[in-house]
């Protein structure tokens, strides 16, 4: 027999760690190769970890709700044939449990005062706010930590590392004597469960997506001033285009041709022309990037939304864009992206229209500055220019609805960007080629 050490698998350039949400193999259970092992979870994106080999589970080394790092060995298979693999693990000694029941003892005895993390320069996920209350962090010491996360964003790990130096407070528990806090903690308290009067309402808790896009929600509108800008496009051009090509479009490509991919060129296009759309703020400090990097807001299949990224965007012709478009669509629609689909953002475009609604007022992406709502396209009357005088006349038009940080966007750049997007879909070219 040996032993087969399963490790966290790289899941792109910039996703380090992931939480395990669910075991689907217990100890003793039989695994087959590619076999689902268990469930992870990144910021946004759920996945499945597969098995290499096939044998026995006989181990797990961490549980539900744990975070683990990239390349740590999560589970110990045991398969057939072969040298045994010796996994060492520390044992607590007796001054590691004595040290935890001080730490624990001393928890009880302190009562974290309350935080208003609005008042910090930095932008904080749930988990790290979490954190910070029930370690009492104040906001000022949250602002002092230096983060490694990306765009110096401050991590679990980093927080961690502060509570474990700090003089006045309690130190981290280590993985070693973790089984012994367990055993030894006071149940953490929970806010009740809601209950109906009438009995006749059903109460039923977030899952673990709506509540991290809630968290994001209320930290974006915290964070930014949003201010908005809309302006109303002539898509004329555009819609008779398409129903004119989109057979040959799908027969020669094999790739459906939808409206999104000519958006999302006309985005790309008024992106190099107002660079100041593609930037992020850090504090005091204004990032300006460097690579055109487009989020499109994209449906799960539990209805839950979710942001995968065109990279180079800008770089992409109509044919290589609406393959980026489909792809992405069509993986998060069956809930197969992979973690670094959705990260490095610049900018996003969510399409309102696609439940008709005419315009919206979007929330901001964080750290991004811009976001463009696409309306529903809609046959209007409306008064056409000739040499000959003005007729009334049915055309196609839809509103553009842009939301902007108004930090460091001020109305005069974002009001110019968007009528850039806008005269980008008016001089769209019938004849065009894709």
């Amino acid at each position: 027999m040996a032993r087969f050490e399963l490790k966290l698998p790289k899941m792109g350039e910039s996703v380090a760690e992931a939480t395990i949400t669910n075991w689907l193999k217990e100890v003793g259970d039989k695994i087959e190769a590619d076999e689902a092992v268990l469930e992870i979870a990144t910021d946004k994106v759920d996945s499945e970890v597969p098995s290499e080999v096939s044998g026995i589970l006989v181990e797990q080394l961490f549980g539900k709700d744990d975070l683990v790092q990239v390349g740590q060995t999560i589970a110990i298979i045991e398969t057939e044939g072969g040298e045994l693999v010796p996994v060492v693990k520390e044992a607590a000694t007796p001054e590691a449990v004595a040290e935890v029941t001080k730490t624990v003892d001393a928890a009880k005895e302190s009562v974290a005062a309350p935080v208003n993390f609005s008042e910090s320069e930095k932008f904080l996920s749930p988990l790290v706010k979490n954190i910070a209350k029930e370690e009492g962090v104040s906001v000022a010491e949250l602002d002092t930590i230096s983060g490694t996360g990306k765009e110096g964003r401050v991590t679990k790990n980093d927080i961690l590392e502060h509570v474990k130096n700090r003089t006045s407070q309690p130190v981290a528990v280590t993985a070693p004597v973790a089984e012994v806090q367990k055993t030894v903690s006071a149940p953490v308290a929970q806010k009740a469960a809601p209950v109906s009067v009438s009995g006749g309402d059903e109460i039923v808790e977030m899952d673990r997506m709506r509540k991290l896009i809630a968290g994001y929600m209320v930290a974006s509108v915290q964070t930014s001033a949003h201010v908005q800008s809309f302006i109303e496009v002539d898509v004329t051009n555009i819609v008779k285009w398409r129903e004119k090509n989109k057979v040959a479009f799908e027969k020669r490509e094999g790739e459906k041709l939808t409206y999104t991919p000519i958006f999302m060129e006309a985005v790309a296009k008024a992106i190099k022309d107002y660079p100041g759309m593609n930037i992020s703020v850090d504090g005091d400090f204004i990032i300006k990037k460097k690579n055109i990097n487009l989020g499109m807001a994209a449906s799960l299949p539990n209805g839950n939304l979710i942001v995968p990224v065109i990279k180079n965007a800008d770089q992409l012709n109509l044919v290589g864009m609406a393959k980026a478009v489909n792809d992405l669509g069509g993986r998060a629609k069956a809930g197969k992206l992979k973690p670094d689909d959705t990260q490095g953002g610049t900018y996003t475009v969510t399409n309102v229209g696609t439940f008709g609604s005419v315009f919206g007022t979007p929330i901001l992406n964080q750290p991004q500055v811009g976001i463009l709502a696409l309306g529903a396209i809609r046959k209007m009357p409306a008064v056409i220019e000739t040499p000959e005088g003005d007729f009334i006349g049915i055309r196609q038009k839809m509103f553009l609805s842009h939301s902007y940080d108004h930090r460091v966007v001020d109305g005069a750049l974002g009001g110019s960007f968007v009528k850039r997007v806008a005269e980008y879909l008016e001089a769209f070219d019938v004849n065009r080629d894709f």
